[in-house]
């Protein structure tokens, strides 16, 4: 299977990753854990780092590919269960993201990957169902079944190979070398190499981009959500000009020699073992697709079950909407009961496991509680909002706030916005006056919204829900409300609001609903386009929400950028956001600046009422024995992979023979040398002559 952009394969047993800028050996290669033989596997066409695969445990998961200077994730980022059977085929839809055709035996079924059941499933086959195929706008799927009273035959035109193949993959187009007039690759799996094949059409070599080889092709960016083809849409992904360079002259006058042919000496060529392509053709790539967030393969990873508190009774599962269920602050996590009065547990994070069967010691309220929150800068305070009073507790938890909209102050606390019913978002400056300063346009559903600052106080994120009852994230500037938002991206159908953590150092946005079990990630920019969405993480069962703790409980060491608590049915479980890293000895320095130390206050109410401003103060969290990542010694490149000539040549029995023979003749020496007994030193000849005499004189006195 091969991805949109050519940068990945996969073989489908061993599911081991290939980069193909690179020639490797693939004993050296990470693989992903599949409990059982994989049937199939295809990449998105609009994520090439997003791998299906169904087996014959009948599962689908799909698979975060990382980068390979990072670590790849043992887990599927979503499994899905179609339950019909041995799966056979996965395919995923030309125009819509996350849309996905799978097969079985005999059934066939179409999904959307944010959705824990099919869309639809299909009337089964007669026999065995052997391959699907969609249109190219998506509006109808192609199947192909067994039929034993049915044969055709096929003649196909042939392309020698050298050696036996076990599996052909097509090169997407915009991977292609159009410098060398490149019009198709191929890769060759065969039982030992992947070898790429490539179509060449003979052109004169040079600058000039051949338009008449090169018309648009299909580009990177989906059409539609999988939602909106399901209520009937249809689209077809925007088409771009595959060029060599944005200076390059197209040439309008076709060649007559425009049949593709093979090169024969394609692979002898490559010092990496595949074709590269050009970097004028990479950087009109990028310049298609967009930035790419640094953040895109963070991982959430649930903490050991020591750190768990377990064996929660009792707990209020219908709090308002407008309340995120629970808090917690860097010490102590507090848990509404179902119990009347509007009881609220308190429970220490430093003292995991399980809970008593007894009753808990609970905060007493008069009626139910609507909201309520810690103090940032005390954390034995806990403030309460009830139905209908505000009162004063004991237990070293004071203070009572009851607020109607969701309210958010800027980071430097001048301003204040809201969000409300009404569908309008405001911003207030409170010290000068009671209107709002501005207004604009708000999400247009009524069920439910969260506001918060992001970049610096620059833009208004939003989370809220569509005229359709659908879950959207809006951006708004600050500077001009009125105009209505400045981007948006849809999440998925849910009746929960999505509540958001924003991280200022790092700009990554998390986001979760009441009884979900998926957690988005977008890293948020301030320019198009605006929403970087980042890995997923999914839980196995639904959850209350999650509350994120201050930034100084995250393990750097670990390149963890957050940490929250996520409160289950029955349990508080730590849950940290990790950023894969190769060089994890040095402190990751690009991901933590200096942070504000918000759990401090910067000035008094009576200062800030007077109308004064403060600032948090902010702090490394290096730790002394780090080194920072960008002062780490710079290593010399050093070639981890032999050429590719290694893996891809093959010799003859003559070759072998003759290499066979010219070693043994080395061995030996070369036959024309003199022989060695030749060399030896013996007599003068008048010391010959002298000795021979004297032979001469024993012989005669003895006779």
């Amino acid at each position: 299977s091969f991805p949109s952009q050519g940068k990945h394969i996969k073989s489908s047993c061993s599911l081991v990753a290939f980069n193909t800028d690179q020639t490797v050996c693939p004993d050296s290669l990470p693989d992903l854990p599949v409990p059982d033989i994989v049937t199939d596997l295809d990449f998105s066409p609009f994520d090439d780092y997003l791998l299906a695969t169904c087996s014959a445990d009948e599962m689908v998961k799909l698979w975060r590919e990382c980068d390979p200077d990072q670590d790849q994730c043992s887990n599927a980022e979503v499994t899905l269960s179609p339950a019909d059977g041995r799966l056979e085929v996965v395919l995923f839809h030309p125009a819509a993201s996350g849309l996905l055709a799978v097969a079985s035996v005999r059934g066939l079924q179409v999904w959307d990957v944010t959705r824990d059941a099919a869309l639809t499933v299909l009337e089964q086959h007669e026999d065995q169902l052997q391959g699907l195929a969609w249109k190219e706008d998506g509006s109808l799927l192609a199947s192909s079944c067994k039929v034993s009273a049915r044969h055709s035959n096929i003649l196909p035109a042939h392309c020698l190979t050298d050696l036996s193949t076990r599996g052909v993959a097509l090169v997407p187009k915009l991977a292609l070398d159009v410098s060398c007039c490149e019009v198709l690759r191929l890769l060759q799996l065969t039982d030992n190499f992947i070898v790429p094949i490539s179509y060449q059409v003979p052109r004169k070599a040079g600058q000039d981009f051949h338009a008449d080889l090169y018309p648009d092709t299909v580009g990177h960016t989906p059409a539609m959500t999988a939602e909106d083809w399901w209520k009937g849409e249809n689209k077809q992904v925007l088409t771009s000009q595959r060029s060599a360079s944005s200076s390059s002259s197209p040439l309008s006058t076709p060649s007559s020699s425009a049949a593709p042919s093979r090169s024969p000496s394609s692979t002898s060529v490559l010092s990496s073992g595949f074709l590269p392509s050009p970097s004028q053709s990479s950087r009109a790539i990028h310049s298609m697709l967009g930035p790419s967030s640094k953040f895109r393969h963070i991982q959430g990873a649930v903490l050991h079950r020591d750190t768990h508190i377990t064996n929660l009774r009792g707990l209020h599962l219908t709090t308002p909407g407008e309340c995120d269920g629970f808090c917690a602050n860097g010490q102590r996590v507090a848990v509404p009961l179902a119990i009347a009065g509007g009881q609220i547990a308190v429970f220490e994070l430093s003292q995991p496991g399980k809970l008593p069967d007894t009753a808990l010691p609970t905060i007493q309220n008069s009626v139910n509680v609507a909201d309520f929150c810690w103090d940032p800068f005390d954390t034995h305070k806990l403030v309460v909002g009830e139905v209908t009073a505000a009162m004063l507790y004991s237990n070293s938890y004071s203070q009572c706030l009851f607020v109607t909209n969701e309210v958010f102050e800027d980071p430097d606390g001048k301003l204040l916005a809201t969000v409300c019913k009404d569908g309008k978002v405001r911003l207030y400056d409170p010290r000068k006056s009671t209107l709002p300063i501005q207004e604009g346009p708000g999400p247009e559903g009524y069920r439910g919204a969260r506001v918060v600052w992001v970049c610096d106080g620059k833009y208004l994120l939003v989370s809220g829900f569509d005229s359709r009852s659908e879950r959207q994230l809006y951006l708004f500037s600050a500077e001009s409300l009125a105009s209505g938002s400045v981007a948006s991206v849809p999440a998925d159908v849910s009746p929960s609001t999505l509540i958001p953590f924003y991280d200022p150092d790092t700009s990554v946005l998390i986001l979760t609903g009441k009884g979900d079990t998926r957690v988005y990630t977008y890293e948020i920019v301030p320019e198009a386009p605006y929403f970087m969405e980042c890995s997923s993480f999914h839980s196995s069962e639904p959850h209350k929400g999650l509350c994120f703790l201050p930034k100084t409980e995250c393990d750097v060491r670990d390149v963890e950028v957050a940490r929250a608590v996520r409160l289950g049915k029955t349990t508080i479980e730590p849950v940290a956001f990790r950023v894969p890293r190769v060089k994890k000895e040095f402190f990751q320095d690009d991901v933590f600046p200096e942070t504000a130390v918000w759990w401090e206050a910067s000035l008094t109410a009576a200062a800030w009422l007077s109308g004064s401003n403060g600032q948090h103060r902010k702090i490394s969290l290096r730790p002394k024995d780090m080194t920072p990542v960008s002062e780490a010694p710079k290593e010399a490149p050093v070639r981890k992979y032999l050429p590719s000539s290694v893996y891809l040549e093959e010799k003859t029995d003559e070759q072998k023979k003759e290499e066979l023979l010219s070693a043994m003749v080395a061995k030996l020496g070369n036959r024309e040398d003199p022989l060695p007994q030749a060399s030896y030193e013996g007599v003068d000849e008048d010391e010959w002559v002298s000795e021979e005499l004297t032979t001469h004189t024993h012989t005669s006195d003895d006779s």
